[in-house]
């Protein structure tokens, strides 16, 4: 039995349909990611079933006795309370209580009265009574967990930190169902993967929005997505979902172009049959105004984003070289000795926990914040664009359009004027949201316009802050592949995983205490490496109490004996890198196959076989990559 059912539910804004009479089952157990372009009705859905927003027609049916949790996609809360206040508020019944005690606990260390004393104790037998020292602990824990000071003002945080809280308000009362849309955003890599490993373990149904790949990946049990005003269920993996929409979308073309020529013949032949017959066929002028009917009821995908970007002239070669930089705050070492040459053409992500300094970096870096110690030369004929997360370079009182044209009707993109009507359709707006304001616009939506305002203007160089965070999919793979082409230089800060994989080149991993590693390859390839290296970090022996050892002999002397290869291994290991090689060829070339239009039209085991193949390349790259790290620890 399903914990909510949506049964032919519909709602619109203006003359737009969102959600045209869908309907949709979740069960408990369920991990269901909901999908769909930005603008598409996503957060209205969810807003729906949490009650917020009260749907045109249709039935929303949530079973008896179950409770819904929402975390919506923007931290709206303002309110004056503790972080602790703030979360307990997510208990439905003792969360006042709880509050009450934790604020009483705290006020005894300032003033311990006989009337302080009594208030503790009456609500210690309170709490006791109605069981709710469980309760507290479970805040506790998930404070803990989200790494939150309960004593903080909610109002003080950031609003990175604000999501978080707000995270835990949702999480704290493990409700039976629950709903978060995008739960990643302005979270950092730990965080993340705390969420994911909490969520695996969730025993209630959970309906999530998120355009983290890796996330979704690892959560997901059943993907719904949301096209048209339209549903549909597709279970199995995010993976799974991918390649069967991409052969539905083919088939769909294909029929769409079958029907629009039948109806252009049809249309033919009605004008032909007015000028040389007196009479018609009846039925045949019936089914021409069906067809004209189905024509006019089909609502036609909108195309793809057209995402294209100036990288204006060449800069130096030389773009940053950092030497022996050192900042600190308020005593806090941010960085320390920190050291880097950055060249044309690089792709950098700067990778670490909120809080640890990156933003830091990127100033000392453009010139904005002087480092205490250390220097920084700069290259010449540089030309920045910086994409800010808090989009804090959107009016949100102005239009889109005058956003991007500050109020004239045209600009210059890659040397060509172009009208900005036409250039924003590249960034999927249509005519009639250009006069909007960008308050009424979607968090995914406002993104995309702030990189139509980026892209505007030439740059050669490119900082870009949390860019992924409310796009959908697909815009985010375009932007994959915008980046991957750019020949400017990158500095990107992000918390994504499978976007730092695909974009970047290396990698400036801050690793606590003010220490910055620098590392080949985006998030994967430093795991990889900080792996091998912990694996190989070498232990001195524990001395004896009294026992003196000087500090370089201590450091050079192994704690066990390292493994030579044998013959039969170092073979082995030589021939590794032609197997790479071998395997990536071949799983490129299939993937290359895969994305050609007729590939869904070949027989079913033929495709079968190809994706069972390109599965097992897959494995077969990772055994190799593992063995590879396993031989070369023991060379």
């Amino acid at each position: 039995m399903p914990l909510l059912r949506l049964d032919n539910l519909s709602l619109a804004f203006g003359h737009r349909a969102l959600l045209d009479k869908v309907s949709l089952e979740v069960s408990r157990g369920e991990r269901v990611c909901l999908v769909g372009r930005n603008g598409e009705g996503k957060s209205s859905l969810l807003r729906v079933i949490s009650g917020e927003v009260v749907a045109d027609d249709g039935e929303l049916w949530v079973r008896p006795g179950m409770q819904v949790a929402y975390l919506a996609q923007e931290a709206a809360l303002d309110s004056s309370q503790s972080v602790f206040a703030v979360v307990a508020d997510g208990l439905p019944e003792l969360g006042q209580m709880i509050t009450d005690y934790h604020q009483a606990v705290s006020a005894l260390e300032h003033n311990q009265d006989e009337v302080s004393l009594q208030r503790l104790a009456d609500l210690q037998h309170a709490l006791e009574a109605a069981g709710g020292w469980q309760l507290e602990q479970r805040v506790e824990r998930v404070l803990s967990r989200l790494q939150l000071d309960g004593d903080a003002g909610f109002q003080a945080l950031s609003g990175g930190w604000r999501r978080r809280v707000l995270l835990a308000r949702a999480l704290v009362s493990e409700p039976d169902v629950l709903l978060l849309d995008e739960p990643t955003n302005h979270l950092d890599i730990e965080a993340i993967t705390w969420l994911e490993d909490f969520m695996v373990e969730y025993p209630g149904a959970l309906l999530f929005i998120s355009h983290d790949r890796a996330f979704v990946r690892r959560l997901a049990t059943r993907i719904i997505e949301l096209d048209r005003g339209q549903l549909a269920s597709w279970p199995g993996s995010y993976d799974d979902y991918v390649r069967r929409k991409a052969g539905q979308l083919e088939v769909e073309a294909r029929h769409n172009a079958l029907f629009d020529k039948k109806l252009s013949r049809e249309e033919a032949w009605i004008r032909q049959g007015i000028k040389a017959r007196r009479t018609r066929n009846e039925g045949r002028v019936r089914a021409l105004q069906d067809l004209r009917e189905q024509r006019r009821r089909r609502r036609d995908r909108v195309g793809k984003a057209d995402l294209q970007l100036d990288s204006g002239e060449q800069s130096g070669k030389l773009v940053f070289e950092a030497e022996h930089v050192s900042v600190s705050f308020d005593g806090q070492v941010i960085i320390l000795d920190f050291s880097t040459r950055i060249l044309r053409g690089d792709r950098i992500g700067i990778i670490g926990p909120n809080g640890a300094g990156k933003s830091t970096l990127i100033k000392v870096l453009l010139g904005e914040l002087p480092p205490d110690s250390g220097t920084v030369r700069r290259g010449t004929r540089q030309q920045v664009a910086y994409f800010d997360q808090q989009r804090a370079q959107l009016n949100p009182a102005a239009t889109v359009m005058d956003n991007v044209a500050g109020g004239s009707q045209r600009v210059v993109v890659n040397g060509r004027d172009r009208h900005v009507a036409g250039y924003l359709q590249d960034f999927l707006f249509p005519p009639e949201r250009l006069q909007s304001p960008v308050s009424t616009l979607s968090g995914g939506e406002r993104n995309r316009l702030l990189l139509a305002r980026l892209f505007a203007q030439p740059a050669n160089l490119l900082v870009m802050d949390e860019p992924t965070n409310d796009l959908d999919v697909e815009t985010l793979e375009l932007l994959e592949e915008l980046l991957m082409d750019y020949h400017g230089t990158l500095l990107l800060v992000s918390h994504d995983r499978a976007f730092l994989d695909n974009v970047i080149t290396s990698s400036l991993v801050f690793e606590g205490n003010g220490a910055i590693g620098e590392y080949v390859g985006g998030y994967s390839d430093w795991q990889r490496q900080k792996q091998a290296a912990d694996k190989s970090a070498v232990t001195p022996k524990q001395r004896q109490p009294g026992t003196q050892v000087a500090a370089g002999a201590a450091a050079a002397r192994p704690s066990r004996k390292v493994r030579k290869l044998s013959y039969k291994d170092q073979r082995e290991l030589d021939g590794l890198p032609a197997r790479i090689e071998s395997l990536d060829a071949e799983q490129a070339q299939l993937e290359q196959a895969i994305g050609e239009p007729g590939f869904y039209q070949q027989p079913g085991d033929v495709v079968a076989a190809t994706l069972q193949r390109l599965e097992q390349l897959g494995a077969e790259l990772e055994a190799c990559y593992s063995r590879w790290e396993e031989l070369e620890g023991g060379a």
